[in-house]
C-alpha cells in the first residue's frame, strides 16, 4: 500500500524533521525539488527524510556555505575551494553585504556548487547536497 504525497505533505514531513533544521521555506524549496526529480526520472520515489538529511544542508546563502564546508574564514575558504576571485583579499567581513561585488561572488561560488553537486536556492537561503 502507497501513499502519493503532495509538495506540502514532503515540505512537512522534511519540515518536522527536527533533526535537519530545515526552515519552511527551505523544505517547500527541498520539496519542489524532489518533485521534479521524480518527474524527470518518471519513477515513484520514495520519501526517505533521513537520507534527504545526510544529502542535503540548509545555508543562509552562500558565504556561509563555502565557510562552513571548508571550516575556514571566507578569503582561506575560497583559495581552499579553488576559486578564484579578483579583489577577494579583503572580503572577510563582507559576505553579507547585498552589492554587485556579492553577485560576482555568489555566481563564483554558485558554479563550484553545481560543478560538483546540487544548489537549491530559495527566498531566504540555500540548499546544498553533500559531495
Amino acid at each position: 500500500m502507497k501513499t502519493k504525497l503532495n509538495t506540502n505533505d514532503i515540505a512537512q514531513a522534511l519540515y518536522n524533521d527536527k533533526n535537519a533544521n530545515w526552515s519552511y521555506e527551505g523544505a517547500t524549496a527541498l520539496a519542489e525539488w524532489l518533485e521534479e526529480m521524480e518527474e524527470g526520472s518518471e519513477e515513484e520515489q520514495e520519501l526517505d527524510v533521513v537520507a534527504i538529511r545526510c544529502d542535503f544542508s540548509q545555508f543562509d546563502n552562500l558565504s556561509t556555505w563555502v565557510k562552513e564546508y571548508y571550516g575556514r574564514d571566507l578569503s582561506q575558504s575560497l583559495a581552499d575551494a579553488g576559486i578564484d576571485c579578483e579583489d577577494c583579499e579583503d572580503i572577510d567581513g563582507l559576505d553579507n553585504l547585498r552589492d554587485g561585488y556579492n553577485d560576482e561572488l555568489d555566481n563564483l561560488i554558485r558554479d563550484h556548487i553545481n560543478d560538483r553537486g546540487t544548489l537549491i536556492e530559495f527566498n531566504g537561503g540555500v540548499i546544498v547536497s553533500s559531495f
